[in-house]
């Protein structure tokens, strides 16, 4: 029982790799991003709960607001009443906000404050925002309600919000992944500040000045929250840390999600480029002020108006790339498979009728968010197109693409795009009008992976192990599969009694990840390989054939930090210590 329990430690922990591509993965840390709640924004969102705020959660979040409600049944009632109070206020000074709306300033609030269970105020100062100035006097009370009610319950909240983070985790990789594979790059997760002291010397009269380095870590935070309300993503950027709040179950690869750590990303480009830009600053000002005599919203703010139109065209650009790559090699496969010249050109004519329609809708985006303040938004996407296929890391050419800026030339971009405007809003509203699906263009073979891996959690391994060998007759040299295989025929092993049967069961995985190292390489699927490799050594572990498992272990080490690393290392440093026995 213990080796077979030994096998099947790598084979659950790696589920995640059949839902993304295959450079995705990874140990998010290593590009900033870290997967945990936050008490301060728990305990602030379940005092406006205790308020009485109606807010509509995911299905999940329902069955928390129950638990909390019978929790909450001994609070005292002048304390509710307080809270119920100072929200009935709130409400009559913002009478047309939405309940999301309503919500967003307390977030924010959240943020300010010093972490649990002081949650001490910020200094109010006059650079505060206005909506979070208006929430303020909130924070004494979420103080008097965590102190009498909330800090009871905390810890058992606090893990049934990570068992919440833990179901993001594939769906945070597939987006990072797909973002940074884009855009040829790594996120900068760290950042030197020069830091000017003045000391005197010894004698206390002459001043001696220094430059001193100090590093500064940079954060993505997704936090999962049962209480955010249902399809809306809060987002806050203090300094260098970055939140995203997220309800349960969100998609973040098709969130907006994707734009908040786009920015997280982005930042650190522009930021030091800065100098470049400022040559520029007149010129991308009266852009800005141009759409500010129609949209008196949009920030004068030239650094915010730049950032945001990398992110814009980086968005739109990326999602019109990867489905234009997809529905390219789905015409590839048609085009293989069909008998007549005639059938090759109608499914040629009905990829271009394709790319046309996602042109149209990249101009919808980049319409939308130049009239928001993006006024650079189709100059960027124009630079990005051009570096799509070399595989050029955007900070490396950063620099000359504000240096390429010509500022009169973003004023007629909407005139420019008004006809590839008009033909994709008018084929959205054709859509609608027939009710048939906005135009979607997948992956198929990690869309059937994951209504596969659906099956395994389940334990259907005959159905799994049914359909993956159908899906790898018609996508042979897909290494994923072959891992899904192996997996499966590990994971059923587990189950069976004879030893036999179950020897024959990991022999039969063992083919299946050796056939994945066959077609793989460090260099474009580190993290699979790196999966694979743990995954085999375990089974040679199983057999005991300890001193070859600990190769294998080693050889996934010096892959790197991906995929299965800190497994491998722990186990490696298992063997050696049985070995010293």
């Amino acid at each position: 029982m213990k080796r077979i329990i030994l096998l099947a430690v790598i084979l659950f922990f790696s589920f995640s790799v059949f839902a993304q591509n295959p450079t995705t993965g990874f140990d998010l840390t290593n590009y900033g991003v870290r997967i945990e709640p936050d008490k301060r924004v728990m305990t602030v969102l379940a005092a406006l709960e205790a308020a009485g705020v109606d807010t509509p959660l995911t299905a999940e979040g329902e069955k928390f607001r129950t638990k909390l409600k019978t929790d909450l049944l001994g609070l005292s009632p002048d304390l509710r009443q307080k809270l119920v109070v100072f929200i009935e206020q709130y409400k009559r000074r913002h009478p047309k906000a939405t309940t999301a709306e309503l919500i967003a300033p307390f977030v924010s609030m959240a943020y300010s404050l010093t972490p649990a269970p002081d949650f001490t105020d910020p200094a109010r100062a006059t650079d505060l925002p206005g909506d979070l100035l208006d929430v303020l006097d909130f924070a004494p009370l979420v103080r008097e309600f965590y102190r009498r009610a909330f800090s009871l319950k905390i810890d058992e909240y606090v893990r049934d919000y990570q068992n919440v983070g833990n179901d993001l985790r594939p769906s945070a990789a597939e987006m990072v992944g797909e973002l940074l594979d884009y855009l040829h790059t790594k996120p900068q997760i760290s950042y030197i500040e020069k830091i000017k002291t003045e000391s005197k010397n010894a004698k206390g009269k002459k001043t001696l000045t220094k430059i001193e380095m100090r590093e500064r870590e940079r954060r993505f935070f997704i936090v999962p929250e049962m209480l955010a309300p249902k399809g809306t993503i809060n987002f806050v950027n203090i300094r260098d840390n970055y939140y995203a709040i997220v309800p349960p179950n969100t998609n973040l690869s098709q969130s907006e999600v994707r734009r908040a750590y786009l920015q997280f990303v982005i930042d650190p480009l522009v930021l030091t480029n800065a100098k470049d830009l400022a040559t520029m600053r007149d010129g991308i000002k009266s852009l800005l002020d141009e759409q500010r005599k129609s949209n008196p919203e949009v920030s004068p703010d030239v650094f915010l108006a730049v950032t945001r139109s990398l992110v814009a065209a980086t968005e739109a650009r990326q999602i019109e790339f990867e489905k234009i790559s997809i529905a390219t090699v789905q015409a590839r496969r048609k085009i293989d498979q069909a008998k007549t010249v005639e059938d090759k050109k109608a499914v040629s004519a009905e990829l271009d009728a394709i790319k046309k329609t996602l042109a149209d809708e990249t101009a919808i985006q980049l319409s939308e968010a130049y009239e928001k303040g993006a006024v650079l938004s189709f100059y960027f996407a124009a630079q990005l197109k051009g570096l799509e296929d070399s595989g050029f890391d955007i900070a490396g050419s950063m620099r000359e693409f504000i240096l390429s800026l010509d500022p009169t030339k973003e004023a007629n971009r909407l005139a420019e795009y008004a006809d590839a405007r008009k033909r994709g809003l008018a084929a959205r509203l054709e859509r609608r009008k027939n009710n048939t699906q906005e135009f979607v263009v997948e992956n198929p073979v990690t869309k059937k992976l994951l209504e596969i891996d659906a099956l395994t959690k389940a334990k259907n391994y005959a159905e799994s192990d049914k359909q993956l060998k159908r899906l790898l007759e018609a996508n042979p040299s897909d290494s994923r599969i072959y891992y899904a295989l192996g997996r499966v025929a590990s994971l059923s092993a587990e189950s069976m009694t004879e030893t036999d049967k179950r020897n024959n069961r990991l022999l039969e995985a063992k083919t299946y990840f050796t056939n994945v190292i066959r077609s793989v390489t460090p260099t474009n699927d580190a993290a699979l390989l790196s999966l694979t490799y743990v995954a085999l050594a375990r089974i040679y572990e199983y057999f005991g054939e300890n001193q070859y498992a600990l190769k294998i272990y080693e050889t996934a080490i010096k892959i790197g930090d991906v995929g299965a690393f800190k497994e491998a290392i722990a186990a490696r440093e298992r063997l050696l210590k049985g070995q010293l026995k």
